[in-house]
């Protein structure tokens, strides 16, 4: 009988088999068809992503999103819009087909049916192949989400006038302290706030704003009356002293002198120099 030959090697499970080690195959036989996932594939991965990372905060550092003024519901002009990966959808809603009593259909049919037409993707269209000819399915579907997203951003960027919008943006608007416990701001908040704005800021192409206006007090009151351009007169309704309450409101506010207490000391003073005179 030859040395090993009918010989069995059975393995003893009293004996405790000791920590594998990971030992990464030897891929030199194949060589630039595959790598180990670690640490090879995976460190090109991180390298890929830092580097894009530090593009992108670069560009915003470089480039500062553009903040537009606080939400004011007294503000009627004022369109809002959603940030730019939102407008295809902003832009979906204007169809008649998804507006109206079809809202249903367009913020959540369409959407719906398109996500989940690219989830199931993958399992609709199983091929092995990589070629765009091999994946039919995928690929279609692929592009026609790529052309209604690119299309409908399009047309919403393209219907906006974002020369008027630029005047909205905070870097535009001039900050006012407005005082809340002053006896005009009620009078103003009724009559004036809907297209002024809470902080006089205006309306761009409806109201302009009220920062350092060139009319003294009893020009303002004759514009809350008698109106001036566009602005319609019998604006204002209230009484005479809620007129000049107003009137001290927005010279107070936007930086004039007040409109009661400064009248009234220069109306004395020449009257005053008046009879000095005349005596």
């Amino acid at each position: 009988m030859q040395k090993g030959k009918g010989m069995k090697f059975v393995g003893d499970s009293r004996i405790k088999v000791g920590p594998k080690q990971t030992i990464p195959k030897d891929y030199s036989e194949y060589p630039g068809r595959t790598e180990p996932f670690w640490p090879n594939f995976l460190l090109k991965e991180w390298l890929v992503g830092a580097v894009f990372l530090i593009g992108f905060l670069c560009l915003v550092a470089a480039h500062p999103s553009p903040l537009e003024i606080k939400a004011d519901p007294n503000t009627s002009g004022y369109i809002p819009l959603p940030d730019w990966y939102f407008l295809f959808l902003y832009e979906l809603l204007k169809y008649e087909f998804a507006a109206a009593e079809y809202v249903v259909i367009g913020t959540i049919g369409i959407p719906g049916l398109a996500f989940g037409a690219l989830l199931l993707a993958p399992f609709l269209d199983s091929k092995p192949g990589r070629r765009p000819t091999q994946r039919p399915i995928a690929v279609i579907l692929m592009l026609l989400a790529v052309v209604s997203v690119f299309w409908l951003t399009y047309e919403s960027a393209s219907a906006v006038n974002w020369e008027e919008r630029a005047e909205y943006s905070v870097s535009n608007m001039t900050e006012v302290e407005v005082d809340k416990d002053h006896a005009g701001y009620e009078v103003y908040a009724n009559n004036c706030m809907s297209c002024h704005g809470d902080s006089l800021q205006g309306v761009p192409g409806m109201a302009p704003d009220l920062v350092d206006l060139p009319y003294d007090a009893a020009a303002i009151k004759d514009i809350a009356q008698n109106g001036i351009g566009e602005m319609p007169a019998d604006m204002f309704t209230g009484s005479d002293e809620e007129l000049n309450q107003l009137a001290d409101f927005i010279m107070t506010a936007s930086g004039g002198e007040a409109a009661e207490g400064e009248g009234e000391g220069s109306d004395s003073e020449d009257s005053s120099e008046g009879e000095d005179s005349a005596e």
